[in-house]
């Protein structure tokens, strides 16, 4: 992922810690998924694949600090945005710039091994999300008791409950050491103590100074976590504002 340069020509009055510049990607989706199915397509004069829009000429700046949700109807480019902002896609065209270390809870659970223990998968995981050995034996502790599954945390994942695993997967994303903090829908995993603890916890990193995008159905929960408010659709900025306008926003338009 590209950095933002600290050159002279970044003015130190804004520190942007996001930026999205005319950015466009498309998909290519097949139709077929065997050479059968390619072949009886292409006797039936039936398309195989085409392209699909999913962000058009998107142009974006989030700055350091700064807590913002993206918000939008299923389909408007929410989590493909944060994923091109994290890193795992990269833009059809355009430019995506980030300052500082970036830590997605985009998949949360992603790169856990069924095969290995809860506590072989928090330093895997943590790995994953750029921690050295050192900061994760540091956090350990926390990670574990932030998770509620101390007991457990021996045990392999694989006879893990999904509300266990949620729970460690997102206690090792959370104690990672970062300056950007994405959360795509995990807002809505785990019992509702859980959920208020996991906001609580978004709130204290953004609280320290650190920058907070936030994608959620929870209109609520993006209200009481984020300032800004960027509405979606069909891969274009429709409102840039505050979260309670965008909201209003998007339930006049529902």
């Amino acid at each position: 992922m590209p950095k933002i340069s600290d050159a002279a020509t970044v003015q130190a009055a804004s520190r942007p810690a996001i930026v999205l510049d005319h950015v466009h990607k498309d998909f290519h989706l097949r139709h077929t998924h065997s050479m059968k199915e390619t072949f009886v397509a292409w006797l039936k004069k039936k398309p195989i694949a085409d392209d699909f829009t999913a962000i058009e000429d998107l142009s974006l700046t989030i700055e350091e600090g700064e807590s913002v949700a993206l918000l939008g109807l299923n389909g408007s480019g929410k989590s493909t945005t944060l994923k091109l902002v994290s890193g795992v896609l990269q833009p059809t065209s355009g430019t995506v710039l980030t300052r500082g270390r970036v830590a997605g809870l985009i998949e949360v659970g992603a790169g856990f091994h069924p095969d290995l223990s809860g506590r072989e998968n928090v330093f895997l995981n943590a790995a994953i999300l750029g921690m050295t050995r050192e900061e994760t034996e540091a956090k350990f502790d926390d990670i574990v008791a932030f998770s509620e599954i101390g007991r457990f945390i021996d045990t392999e994942v694989k006879f893990y409950s999904s509300g266990m695993f949620v729970r460690l997967a997102f206690a090792v994303a959370i104690h990672t050491q970062m300056d950007i903090l994405l959360v795509d829908e995990v807002l809505a995993v785990g019992d509702e103590p859980f959920q208020k603890k996991c906001l609580q916890k978004i709130r204290d990193f953004h609280d320290s100074g650190k920058t907070v995008v936030v994608v959620t159905h929870d209109l609520g929960a993006a209200q009481r976590v984020c300032e800004r408010g960027v509405l979606l659709d069909h891969g274009r900025v429709i409102l840039d504002g505050t979260s309670k306008q965008a909201v209003e926003r998007l339930r006049a338009g529902e």
